[in-house]
């Protein structure tokens, strides 16, 4: 039978070490995993924002157009100074040109 060997201070110093390295590691990867956690919630959340964005844009569209329905069947074609909120109308010939082209 073979005899025990005892490990020399500076070996057990080695030993120790890295298990220490290890367990700092693993902690790491922990922390790190939790990181990634966090950064797909974030990216879920930044998706979300942006359909909704989207979605109020494309709202916002509609009602810009339903607007300048309303605004264009009231006064007709024109020009409005949005500093001034005066509206120009269009001369008829100018509308009626305009008209005759789309045909």
């Amino acid at each position: 039978m073979a005899e025990d060997v005892k490990f020399t201070e500076e070996e057990m110093t080695q030993i120790n070490e890295l298990q220490q390295t290890y367990l700092n590691l693993q902690n790491t990867i922990g922390q790190l995993g939790v990181a990634r956690i966090r950064l797909d919630q974030q990216y879920t959340d930044l998706e979300v924002s942006e359909d909704n964005t989207r979605t109020q844009f494309a709202e916002n569209q509609t009602k810009e157009r339903n607007f300048v329905d309303t605004i264009n069947k009231k006064y007709g074609d024109g020009n409005l100074d949005l500093t001034t909120g005066v509206f120009t109308p269009k001369p008829a010939e100018e509308t009626t040109e305009k008209t005759d082209k789309t045909l």
